[in-house]
């Protein structure tokens, strides 16, 4: 059976360079996770090298082309292979509420749904690895006190260690992309939980960066919070300045505050 290479797709542009997708391999740590789910494997260079890991293969590919092409020439992972859109499938039911790594080179347009995707999944996904486009990856990576410093950072480094790991030219993609790439890992903490109300945490950090250049006692007047809360030194801060710890501690204070009206 002859199948036609795929074509590239919005937000997609397909990883050529061997060298690149086995160091992305590698950043898989070998912990004991029995499966790993590529996103977006596309023609299967990084697929070669996840074959060679222990854990369980699976494909998840929204291209019809490419899950053509990807049946063909890895026979092995055709059961495996799904087509079908990670951002709406159900991971929980397919899984079976296994533990699962998620890697993969991700279509630009749609990585950050990818990582918020994988934080509403955190107790089933203690891995993540994957090529960003290099700003995002960056920002996901980035500490408090600076201007990329954002939701998606504070969030990520709640639940995970992050860590940027290399950057990739756009000479190694077909066609280039016209931007950088970067690759990062995201490593589940041991007591990846906080102690506190995790849907308020949530909202606490997507309202207060909404006006990053305000007080988080301005920025957070949506919340209708007791004036007595918000006379705490820590409201005087810029949402960029806290951390991850201090969000938390953040919402165990409202929390309480609430409770003692």
């Amino acid at each position: 059976m002859k199948t036609v290479r795929p074509k590239k797709r919005l937000g997609q542009h397909f990883l050529n360079a061997p060298e690149i997708a086995r160091k992305i391999a590698d950043t898989f740590d070998g912990q004991s996770v029995p499966n790993i789910l590529e996103i977006g494997p596309g023609t299967g260079v990084l697929t070669q090298y996840l074959l060679t890991k222990k854990s369980t293969l699976h494909l998840i590919e929204l291209d019809e082309e490419s899950v053509a092409y990807l049946r063909v020439h890895f026979p092995n992972l055709a059961l495996n292979t799904l087509h079908a859109d990670f951002l709406k499938f159900d991971l929980r039911t397919y899984f079976k509420g296994a533990p699962f790594a998620v890697m993969g080179n991700f279509p630009y347009n749609i990585s950050t749904q990818i990582v918020f995707k994988v934080l509403d999944h955190r107790d089933q996904i203690p891995f993540f690895s994957g090529m960003f486009q290099k700003e995002v990856a960056q920002r996901i990576c980035e500490g408090p006190g600076n201007k990329s410093y954002g939701i998606l950072s504070v969030l990520t480094q709640i639940f995970y260690e992050v860590s940027y790991c290399f950057s990739v030219p756009p000479q190694v993609f077909v066609p280039p992309p016209k931007v950088e790439s970067g690759v990062l890992t995201m490593k589940r903490k041991k007591n990846y939980e906080p102690d506190c109300d995790v849907p308020l945490l949530f909202k606490l950090v997507k309202t207060s960066f909404q006006q990053r250049r305000k007080t988080l006692r301005n920025s957070l007047k949506s919340l209708g919070l007791p004036k007595n809360l918000t006379e705490d030194s820590i409201f005087e801060l810029r949402p960029e300045k806290l951390s991850g710890t201090q969000f938390v501690e953040l919402a165990q204070k409202i929390a309480h505050g609430h409770l003692s009206d």
